[in-house]
């Protein structure tokens, strides 16, 4: 058979990241990639410790860096992105930029980590007062607080969930009942979704709908601060950092707590920037995205769900939420 008429393969740009051992979310970091650039993994050595500040210092020493960026220089990428938000913030804003410059003499092209695009995320939509959500434990999460301050960003609020494993299996349910009580106090710029682990992609414009601000996520900013790179720009339909249209929309708008939750007497011009079709509660993180519907309609929707937790969650561990300052009723950690 002659199939010279194929040609082909298309020309494929790459991206390397280097992710902790534990890192179960693959999938989710190509849903950002678009069809010419090729993702290529490696993870960091199994090391017996849960989710820590440990063990972001275990799965962040230079010399672990250095020879996963080594093992994707076999496949030639363009640029390399450390995929660990705890890893990448556990030593500050000087140890988030000693790392950079260790994967870069490793690999001699540009690096990068999560923490690292965070901060050129909120630089690039103007944000310097951001609500925290984060799956870890509060030592943890005070550490993502002080790197954010050590930045020149005001924490305005928090919520985090206490886990040390498995934090992959969270349901977006959880995500946001997290979400809105992080952004229950001072009104922020924009929410910060932490932890690569933590599934986030079919959530974020269901979030920047209700809130009405931008919503970042862990793998969101490391994804398109790594095609930022090369040139390229990531693939995630109405959300306020990737998708011109949704900066414009929702996303834009000041959020407010007195905000009615059907609202038919405003102008329709907020519309036309779209939000999502589906309650938040019946997204599934390996579900593609839907196509989104009026933001409005989103609002109607928001705040209906039962607050039962998805069937199957439970990991044998506590969690919880917690006030702004992590206060109140704290999980085992």
């Amino acid at each position: 058979m002659d199939v010279s008429f194929l040609g082909g393969p298309q020309p494929q740009r790459g991206v390397g990241i280097v992710a902790p051992f534990d890192f179960a979310l693959d999938r989710e970091l190509w849903r950002w990639v678009p069809d010419d650039v090729s993702l290529h993994l490696t993870r960091t050595p199994f090391v017996p410790v849960e989710v820590s500040l440990d063990q972001a210092r275990l799965v962040s020493e230079h010399a672990t860096l250095r020879e996963g960026v080594q093992a994707l220089c076999a496949v030639a990428p363009e640029v390399v992105a450390y995929a660990c938000t705890s890893g990448s913030f556990v030593g500050g804003t000087v140890g988030e930029s000693s790392m950079t410059a260790a994967m870069e003499d490793a690999g001699e092209m540009p690096s990068l980590t999560t923490s690292g695009a965070l901060l050129a995320a909120l630089q690039e939509i103007g944000a310097r007062r951001v609500a925290v959500v984060t799956p870890y434990t509060k030592s943890v999460t005070d550490s993502l607080e002080d790197f954010l301050g050590e930045a020149g960003i005001a924490v305005t609020g928090r919520s985090y969930l206490g886990l040390t494993r498995e934090i992959w299996r969270v349901p977006y349910r959880d995500v946001v009942d997290m979400a809105r009580d992080a952004v229950a106090g001072d009104a922020p710029d924009a929410l910060f979704i932490s932890c690569t682990n933590l599934p986030t992609y079919d959530v974020i414009p269901q979030l920047e709908a209700e809130l009405r601000m931008p919503v970042l996520s862990a793998n969101q900013v490391t994804l398109w601060e790594a095609l930022r790179r090369i040139g390229k720009e990531a693939v995630g339909p109405y959300q306020a950092l990737v998708d011109p249209v949704a900066r414009r929309g929702p996303a834009a708008m000041a959020a407010s707590s007195t905000l009615p939750v059907s609202r038919p007497e405003e102008p329709a011009e907020p519309a036309a920037a779209a939000g999502p079709v589906e309650s938040v509660e019946s997204l599934e993180p390996a579900e593609p995205a839907v196509l989104p519907v009026e933001p409005e309609a989103a609002l109607a929707s928001a705040g209906t769900e039962s607050g039962e937790p998805l069937e199957g969650y439970d990991q044998g561990f506590a969690s919880g939420h917690t006030d702004e300052w992590g206060g109140g009723s704290q999980p085992p950690v």
